[in-house]
This record gives structure tokens, C-alpha cells and sequence, in this order.
């Protein structure tokens, strides 16, 4: 029992440093986070945080994995809505999109795409949660084809594009390019998926 216990503690632990983590990106911006300041927020010591992580890319890429868990279960909760197929693919566009500039999460993303080439483990981290999104979106077309809502389409290509076209919308907004804002993403992404996915 005894050894659960410190296992479930160390969890906490964790988790708590990554929530802080994040806070911090969406406060301060990637660039200011150090494992010294993240230390300082959590009134503990850099060397408490290695012992968990071991680097900060690992913490990035740690605090990356929590988040895309957190999302998982929205959409989850979202594909077993009773709404129809085109308010759910809706819901997805929202979920998908950054909050903002500051999205601690998309601001992750960026920096790690930078990374993958030469991170083998990080590369694969990445497609695994890539895979994710895509599988959940297809299962939803799917659906839709299925109900009739959807006209009959190549869904593992369409939804292969419909995603590429967000990160592309979801990087802009995370840069702060000009323009760039997420009620015009938003838009923007509601108006591809009306012609990548028509209804029937």
C-alpha cells in the first residue's frame, strides 16, 4: 500500500508540475520558461523537476501529452454527442483551433515540429497524437457518409486535408500574423469543410 500511495503521489506531482508548466507558456511565452522558473512557481527545486523529467524537452514533451490527453476526452465526449453529423464536425473545427496567440498548447506544438526531424522519439510522439486526431475525424465522416448527411467521399484523404488546412489556420493564429485571429480562423475552417465535406 505503502508503494501505491508514493506512486499516486508522484503522479500528483507530475501532473501538477505540467499543469504549471503550461500556465506559465500561456503567461510568459515558451522562450521564458526554464526549469528554474518553473521551479520557483511551484516552490520547489530544477533538480525535483529533472528527477521526473530529465530534460526539458522531455517536460515539453510530457506537458504536450497531458494536454492532447485532456482533449482526447472532450472529443471523445464529442463523436457520442446526439447532435447531427455537421454540428459535430462543427464542435471539432472549435475544439481543434488555438484559444489565441497565447495557446499554450499550439505554442508546444510549433516548437516541437521544429524538433522532430532529428527526434526520433519525439517524431513518434507526435504521428501518435496526429493519428489520434485523423482517426476521430474520419470515424466521424464515416458516420456522416453513413447517415446520409454527408455526400460519399475518399474519408481518410478528406479528412488527411481538412487537417493540414488547420494547423496551417492554427499556426497562423499562434504566430500572431496579421489578420489572423480565431473567429477568422474559425470561419475560414467552416468554409473548407463545406467544400472538402458537402452534404448530401
Amino acid at each position: 500500500m505503502a508503494g501505491a500511495a508514493r506512486r499516486r503521489d508522484g503522479q500528483i506531482a507530475q501532473e501538477r508540475m505540467l499543469e504549471e508548466a503550461m500556465a506559465a507558456i500561456a503567461e510568459d511565452g515558451l522562450a521564458a520558461l526554464t526549469m528554474s522558473k518553473l521551479a520557483e512557481r511551484l516552490g520547489t527545486s530544477g533538480g525535483h523537476i529533472l528527477y521526473y523529467f530529465g530534460s526539458k524537452d522531455r517536460l515539453l514533451l510530457e506537458a504536450l501529452r497531458w494536454s492532447e490527453e485532456l482533449l482526447t476526452g472532450e472529443r471523445r465526449a464529442l463523436l457520442g454527442r446526439r447532435v447531427t453529423a455537421g454540428r459535430k464536425l462543427d464542435q471539432y473545427l472549435e475544439l481543434y483551433l488555438p484559444e489565441g496567440p497565447r495557446d499554450p498548447r499550439w505554442t508546444l506544438w510549433i516548437e516541437l515540429w521544429a524538433r522532430t526531424a532529428s527526434n526520433e522519439p519525439l517524431k513518434a510522439a507526435q504521428e501518435e497524437i496526429d493519428d489520434s486526431w485523423q482517426r476521430d475525424l474520419e470515424a466521424l465522416l464515416g458516420k456522416g457518409v453513413e447517415q446520409g448527411r454527408f455526400a460519399p467521399m475518399d474519408i481518410p484523404a478528406r479528412a488527411s486535408e481538412l487537417l493540414a488546412l488547420l494547423d496551417g489556420l492554427s499556426t497562423r493564429v499562434v504566430l500572431g500574423q496579421r489578420g489572423a485571429d480565431r473567429a477568422r480562423a474559425l470561419a475560414q475552417a467552416r468554409s473548407a469543410a463545406a467544400l472538402l465535406i458537402p452534404p448530401a
